[in-house]
């Protein structure tokens, strides 16, 4: 499923959240997840998360006292979300591409094939985030998976991943080595 992503230059990570509009309808999330994979990016990690208003709120907090805050700090912690950390040669730019414009209006207009343009509800329920430059992908990667090292992916398996070593595992949904070069990171 999905192809083996082969690359010449370092992979980079993003990181890509399913927001609870999404996980509350199961066909929409699986379509998103085939889309993942179908634009060849390799799935480093995935987990389902509740958020707490509080969680929320600091992720958000560059945000607060626009008009949209608080509608959105109450609808990212109103259910569970899917978080994926992706790689890819331009990984930030290609998936901020898929999922198209943040309005929704916009992406069915402009980008009728984009996860928003196809799934997305309002400019609050619009189905996806996604990191908008490898800083930020470098500092929500860490709020998102704490337990996650960016250095020790790239030193251990970034090299190999990079090669065409990755194998998807349809059971736990990730990208990974054969066996015989996974890492602790892995």
């Amino acid at each position: 499923m999905g192809a083996v992503l082969r690359s010449a230059r370092p992979l980079q990570l993003t990181l890509a959240v399913l927001k609870p509009d999404a996980v509350a309808h199961p066909l929409v999330l699986e379509a998103v997840h085939e889309t993942i994979l179908n634009n060849k990016f390799l799935i480093v990690r995935t987990k389902e998360l509740m958020w707490r208003r509080e969680d929320s709120q600091r992720f958000y907090q560059e945000h607060s006292g626009r008009f949209f805050y608080q509608r959105l700090v109450e609808f990212m912690a109103s259910g569970p979300m899917r978080a994926y950390i992706l790689a890819h040669e331009d990984a930030v730019a290609r998936w901020r591409s898929l999922m198209g414009p943040t309005k929704v209006y916009r992406a069915r207009n402009t980008a009728p094939d984009s996860i928003r343009g196809a799934y997305g509800l309002t400019d609050t329920r619009n189905t996806t985030h996604g990191s908008d430059s490898v800083a930020s992908a470098r500092r929500e990667i860490a709020l998102f998976f704490p337990e996650f090292s960016e250095s020790l992916w790239y030193q251990q398996d970034e090299p190999h991943l990079r090669c065409g070593l990755a194998r998807y595992d349809a059971e736990e949904r990730v990208h990974s080595l054969p066996k015989a070069g996974r890492t602790e990171s892995s």
